[in-house]
């Protein structure tokens, strides 16, 4: 396995169906418990363990989870009330190594991903077929990323960091 990308890189075939999207929605519904699940236990010495060399740590990965979400919502809002609008990166990076990041409690992001997961998904659910084919530009690529793109890509992106840290618990036993 590799511990950068435990469950592969996110692929997207084309074209999404309305059962691949229902999949992808109930994902997006799920990750706050499995989060959860994954964290369950963990002592904050644990939590500051990175998921592997040169990785973040577990803390950082939740924190980092909360903020990529929350980046996300914003682009589905933008993208169903705009006609094809850029969005605004951020430097992930960066933001991992801010001072909410590195020494917050957990729960802080956990609660903020359950909340936010709620509101995201009845967006979703509520959107029409059309509303997926919707379009944002992304800066720095200057691609036009469709909804349903960014759906998939943040299903995978859940499980993907929660895959960071079961790997980690499994590799050390935790």
């Amino acid at each position: 396995m590799e511990l950068r990308y435990p469950i592969g890189k996110f692929e997207f075939a084309g074209e999404c169906s309305a059962a691949q999207r229902e999949q992808w929605i109930g994902e997006i519904e799920a990750l706050p418990t499995r989060l959860v699940e994954a964290v369950a236990g963990l002592t904050e010495e644990q939590l500051d363990l990175p998921y592997r060399d040169g990785g973040w740590t577990v803390r950082q990965v939740v924190h980092h989870v909360a903020d990529s979400h929350m980046n996300s919502l914003m682009r589905f809002k933008l993208a169903l009330t705009e006609d094809q609008p850029t969005i605004k990166p951020y430097y992930e990076d960066r933001w991992a190594e801010l001072e909410d990041s590195v020494s917050l409690d957990i729960g802080v992001s956990i609660s903020l991903l359950e909340s936010l997961h709620k509101r995201w998904v009845v967006l979703l659910k509520a959107m029409k077929e059309t509303d997926f084919e919707r379009l944002f530009i992304h800066p720095e690529s200057q691609k036009t990323i469709r909804l349903d793109y960014n759906l998939g890509l943040y299903a995978w992106h859940g499980k993907h960091h929660v895959a960071h840290i079961t790997s980690l618990r499994d590799r050390l036993s935790i």
